[in-house]
């Protein structure tokens, strides 16, 4: 039987990890067409990549297109179709609305020849600047993100051999223990340059890729200057800025080449080629570079103070800490917020290590990396906890999600969480932050140390203070599900004895 080839809708989700909102999102505009007899194929761009890909013959054909998606999925092929462009949670609160949204829209542009024709008039929604800023920032987080957990990962395993198993001159060197520090090593020092790249190239494509590489070695290095003579010295050494400079540098690099584009279009068809291979590239990574390095000083600067004011926060107690951290996981459960102190947690992970095991830079990165990881586990064991305790009051659908969350939650997957939050924001979502709070203000308290950036309990061989963080995240986990049960007995009550859906 051959593929269907014709769908009322066409859509793409994408989320910047493209682990759970990805196929979450998909699922909702999923079941949402089908309630309203609407035919629809959707593009999921996860970690492992497109998949069930549209094509332009699908394109063609359909009504309308929806792109729910935090990170590059490549727009532009759907020019001169009706189409809306939202954050990928958009799809997973209000995929009807969507849906209304997308069939309401007018086409934009013409369609490419490999689509064929169009109309073209006004468009409905447009993205707004700020999506376009954070999809683009996204786009470099998600390619960033593996290298930061391949590299923690194995960094952290060669701890198993001992603290200094990797230095040849300690009494517990292992010689396995040292390439593995060195592969985990490699893979975090790409970091900067990778995240910096992929926000270039999800600007300005292909040829942003090069400027954007170069801004993130830049910012790992800074100005290398001669201690003697004070002077620009290749020579020499820099101080770098670090995360803070890769955003820059990728943000620089792909509208440099924008601008690039716009100066040399006058130039014949006859010499792309050239613009491509020769002219683009050098172009950008001079204009790139010289700004890049006349910045180094005032992003140092910066950067020393964003870490000063974290140290600071730390310094204050576990409370405050913990407070905040809790607070920003649990809030969107792998959306902005939380991927901003998750990739806080990363960025200072990796000074953690580049400083040594027994630093205080080591003692904070860790000790933070831990109380993050466990704010973002302890979210869907509430609603674990919460299903098995409160069963009556959850439907059986409600009832299956929370079991699996409970896989999903010891491998630090938030999002299988979210669901239950959409129902009832109002008090689901304070109650999630109450709990992942309670846990992170206890790691810290404890003094637990997770040398990986992810993995959950899979990482615990190497976590130090294993089982006081396993504790801090039950507590939370408990307390949490606990309020939850409550609220929905309260609403279970409230409607007769039947389960509010």
């Amino acid at each position: 039987m051959a593929e269907k080839t014709t769908y009322d809708l066409l859509a793409v989700t994408g989320c910047p990890t493209g682990i759970a909102h990805t196929y979450m999102a998909k699922e909702a505009l999923e079941k949402a067409a089908a309630a309203k007899g609407l035919t629809i194929k959707v593009e999921t761009q996860g970690q492992v990549g497109a998949e069930n890909e549209v094509t332009p013959a699908e394109i063609r054909a359909c009504k309308a297109v929806i792109i729910a998606a935090d990170k590059d999925v490549q727009p532009e092929r759907f020019e001169g179709k009706p189409l809306i462009s939202v954050g990928v949670t958009a799809a997973i609160k209000d995929p009807d609305g969507l849906i209304d949204k997308a069939l309401a829209a007018k086409a934009e542009g013409e369609l490419s020849a490999e689509v064929a024709n169009a109309s073209a008039d006004e468009v409905v929604e447009k993205e707004s600047i700020g999506h376009q800023i954070y999809r683009h920032l996204m786009n470099g987080v998600s390619h960033m993100l593996v290298f930061v957990v391949a590299g923690g990962v194995l960094t952290a395993l060669s701890f198993l051999w001992g603290i200094t198993s990797y230095d040849s001159t300690a009494s517990d060197y292992n010689s396995f223990a040292a390439m593995l520090k060195i592969i985990g090593g490699i893979a975090m020092n790409l970091m900067v340059p990778v995240l910096s790249a992929y926000i270039a190239e999800s600007i300005g494509k292909r040829p942003a890729l090069v400027p954007g590489f170069v801004a993130g070695m830049i910012a790992i290095q800074g100005l290398p200057v001669n201690a003697e003579t004070g002077l620009i010295d290749a020579g020499g050494a820099g101080v770098g800025f670090g995360f803070l400079g890769g955003i820059i540098g990728g943000f620089l690099a792909g509208y440099v080449i924008v601008a690039l584009e716009k100066v040399f279009s006058g130039l014949p068809q006859s010499l792309n080629g050239l613009k491509a291979m020769f002219l683009y590239p050098l172009c950008s990574t001079f204009i790139v570079g010289l700004v890049m390095l006349g910045i180094s000083g005032p992003m140092a600067a910066i950067n020393q103070a964003m870490m000063d004011f974290l140290q600071g926060l730390y310094n204050a107690g576990p409370v405050p800490l913990g407070l905040a951290i809790g607070c920003m996981c649990a809030f969107d459960m792998g959306g902005p917020v939380n991927k901003a102190a998750y990739t806080t947690g990363t960025l200072l992970l990796t000074e953690a290590i580049a400083a040594g095991v027994g630093t205080e830079a080591y003692n904070f990165g860790t000790n933070f990396m831990a109380a993050v990881s466990a704010a973002c586990i302890v979210p869907p064991l509430i609603t674990t906890f919460a299903v098995i305790v409160g069963k009556k009051y959850f439907s059986q659908e409600d009832h299956d999600a929370g079991l699996v969350n409970f896989i999903l939650g010891c491998t630090h997957i938030t999002e299988g969480a979210i669901p239950f939050m959409t129902k009832n924001i109002w008090p689901v979502m304070p109650i999630m932050m109450l709990g992942s709070a309670i846990a992170a203000i206890l790691t810290i308290f404890l003094g637990v140390h997770d040398p990986a950036p992810h993995g959950g309990f899979l990482v615990l061989p190497v976590v130090d203070g294993g089982l006081q963080w396993v504790i801090a995240i039950l507590i939370g986990a408990v307390i949490g599900g606990i309020l939850f049960v409550l609220f929905k007995k309260y609403d279970y009550d409230k409607n007769g004895g039947k389960i509010a859906e």
